[in-house]
């Protein structure tokens, strides 16, 4: 994604991992699918579990217990299964594409060269190393420190989105993000931020723990084994320091729940003032590799990041500089280049990182490639073929009564003051919802794909996308872009566009069917769009306005009362406690907490709305009460690996599946449902209950 954003959860994990699941659809995952049921799934369901002591184990504890987690995958889930279903209905348009005899340089035509190139490992074996030698050969003939600027002002990418911790830690040492301004939020600005490392997060290099220790270790013998599949001499040594490099790096960075506060990020930096605040780099000479140098202002996410990194600069020595672009060069590179090298990669940031045992089959990492570089053709042929209007219409109108929902909840807060409320109501007014896909598609007539040119491919890709964003710097912005392709399982909230993209390919049984019962709908998909409603009003979305400006729209005791029940939300979740050394970060999953509350909240709200008066059907002995809750808790279902698990609690602003579906004990429905007791481990008085929207 490459704007500002706020998903269902994070796009790495719902590339490799995924994180729902329903078993049922685990074995529905067809071309079609149609659920056997259409309500609940009941057999996932481990009925001898107390609802009131674990909700999750409740809804989902049968499909853990006999469900194996695949060996390429580190985790697995409802959203694996409809990933896996849009992998292979993709991989369908792109074979027709093929077969379809398209003029060279026309968009089906890319779509299938792309593909091709990346699944023609032959080629990839045959060229070796050639394809980096030329950028290999550049970085050694780098001579003095105003050069390496200018080489890692060329390095720069339009790869990092802040708010949805998408290549957060991007391999150059800071990364582009052009977006609306913070405070001008009719024009794309510059965002700049952190970068540098290769491991998930800070806390990988300054963590001191045995476990942490140990995995540097690894870290630093898989730097040097990269480094001698690449012929470099002494790879030991280089590789001693590149990791004592990026641990310098990684201490200069902000920690991810800090990231999340957005009044620390609004720091405009007009570019002469580079050189005064963050001296040791050549800033001129960087701005003008990065192609800048006419770009006014930027907007520097974590200034202390970037006063240090310019310090190690200068004073680290230019052949570990040199040595660092080398390496994050062969890293980034790795998966397009002969199989040692790919394989290498895997063995390292695969199994020991994140605990899986297989790589994915080649054809699926390469329907990922098309869909990330040529993602919006192949969503117009998705979105003809799969997503009807009538499904569309259908979307529209629960959207429609879950925002009319959020409302009336907002209309009757009594905290709240009455000038607030209309703030509040004036972002629901000008909330654009888009459904299925986007009115607009992008244009990738100056992207050139050749058939047998994979490396050439992503390099051209890269260039392609950061020219894209340059072009807009200071351009009136589109608030109906989206972030998303139409294939893609997630949603999003836009908070500087003040907007929300749900893809077709959620749009989908369990999640939505129109078969089943309002209640199911409702906890499924109603939940889902409630979060990214939410998310408008979460501790990041609150700092916008209507017009996506960073802007306090709140009377003081109204901002206090909000404060405190979030302060109060995050103490909840930093009990939760997945491993004995491992808490949950309340603070860093804040955001991501308050729109699942608000949105199961008002989700709940529109189920009732929608029975008007009648009474729910029930199914197999549940209520419609009942079935809203489970259908919820069985969204976050999911079986991990350790390693996976513990890099989600380490980097994900999400808190674990286990957790969200603990939301219920937020929500006084809940309790009455299932006849809860003051004595079981979830119950909460109802004082203690955190109610925010």
């Amino acid at each position: 994604m490459k704007s500002i954003s706020r998903s269902l959860f994070s796009s790495w994990v719902c590339a490799i991992f995924a994180l729902s699941s329903l078993s049922s659809v685990l074995m529905r995952a067809q071309d079609a699918p149609q659920p056997a049921i259409h309500g609940i799934a009941v057999a996932n369901m481990d009925r001898s579990a107390r609802p009131g002591d674990d909700f999750y184990e409740y809804a989902n504890g049968d499909w853990i217990k006999r469900t194996e987690i695949p060996p390429d995958r580190g985790r697995i889930g409802v959203f694996t299964a409809l990933s896996e279903l849009s992998d292979k209905r993709t991989a369908g348009l792109i074979e027709e594409t093929a077969k379809g005899g398209s003029p060279a340089g026309f968009s089906a035509r890319k779509i299938a060269d792309l593909y091709n190139s990346y699944v023609d490992e032959t080629t990839i074996e045959s060229r070796g190393l050639t394809p980096l030698e030329p950028h290999l050969k550049a970085i050694k003939a780098i001579r003095n420190k105003q050069e390496l600027a200018h080489a890692l002002g060329e390095g720069l990418r339009a790869d990092v989105d802040a708010l949805n911790n998408t290549n957060f830690h991007t391999a150059n040492l800071f990364g582009l993000w052009v977006a609306p301004g913070f405070n001008d939020s009719d024009h794309y600005a510059a965002f700049l931020l952190q970068g540098g490392l290769e491991l998930p997060d800070r806390e990988y290099y300054i963590a001191d723990s045995d476990r942490m220790r140990d995995l540097r270790g690894k870290y630093q013998t898989h730097v040097s084994t990269m480094l001698k599949l690449a012929v470099f001499t002494d790879p030991d040594a280089r590789a001693a320091r590149i990791v004592e490099l990026e641990h310098a790096i990684a201490q200069t960075h902000l920690s991810l729940a800090d990231n999340e506060d957005i009044h620390k990020a609004n720091n405009t930096w007009q570019q002469a003032d580079f050189a005064a605040k963050a001296p040791g780099l050549d800033w001129a000479e960087y701005f003008r590799g990065a192609g800048l140098s006419q770009q006014p202002s930027f907007i520097v996410w974590q200034p202390g990041a970037f006063t240090g990194e310019s310090a190690l600069v200068a004073s680290t020595p230019l052949d570990t500089w040199k040595d660092w672009l080398a390496y994050h060069l062969i890293e980034a590179y790795a998966g397009v280049l002969p199989k040692a090298l790919a394989d290498q990669r895997f063995a390292f940031f695969g199994k020991i990182l994140s605990g899986t045992p297989e790589q994915r089959p080649r054809w699926k990492r390469g329907v990922d490639t098309v869909n990330r570089l040529l993602g919006d053709e192949v969503g117009k042929l998705y979105a003809q073929r799969y997503f009807p209007p009538e499904a569309k219409a259908q979307a529209d109108a629960m959207v429609a009564n879950i925002i009319a929902a959020f409302r009336q909840r907002i209309e009757a807060l009594s905290w709240m003051d009455p000038s607030t409320k209309a703030e509040a109501q004036a972002k629901l007014t000008t909330l654009y919802v888009g459904i299925g896909y986007p009115e607009t598609w992008r244009d990738y007539s100056a992207y050139e794909v050749k058939a047998d040119d994979i490396f050439g491919n992503f390099w051209r890709a890269s260039l392609f996308d950061y020219r894209h964003n340059l072009a807009r710097l200071g351009a009136p912005v589109d608030r109906k872009q989206w972030c998303m392709t139409p294939q893609t399982v997630n949603a999003v909230n836009l908070p500087l566009q003040n907007a929300l993209n749900f893809p077709a390919a959620i749009l989908q049984p369990p999640f939505f069917d129109a078969q089943a019962p309002a209640a199911v709908n409702y906890g499924a998909i109603g939940s889902v769009i409630g979060h990214e409603i939410s998310h408008t009003f979460d501790s990041e979305g609150a700092a916008f306005d209507s017009k996506g400006r960073v802007r306090n729209w709140w009377t003081p005791s109204d901002l206090a009362h909000f404060e405190a029940a979030t302060a109060k939300l995050a103490a909840q979740y930093d009990t939760y406690r997945p491993f004995p050394d491992l808490p949950v970060n309340g603070k860093q999953t804040l955001g991501e907490n308050i729109a699942d509350v608000a949105g199961i909240a008002a989700a709940y709200d529109g189920y009732r709305a929608s029975l008007a008066g009648h009474i729910a059907p029930a199914q197999e002995g549940f209520s419609g009460d009942q079935q809203f809750f489970i259908a919820f808790a069985q969204n976050w279902g999911a079986k991990s690996r350790e390693a996976a698990a513990r890099q989600q609690v380490m980097t994900d602003p999400h808190a674990p599946a286990q957790y969200r579906a603990a939301t219920v004990r937020n929500i006084d429905a809940w309790y009455a449902a299932f006849e809860i007791e003051p004595g079981d481990k979830l119950s909460l008085a109802p004082n203690d209950r955190v109610r925010i929207w």
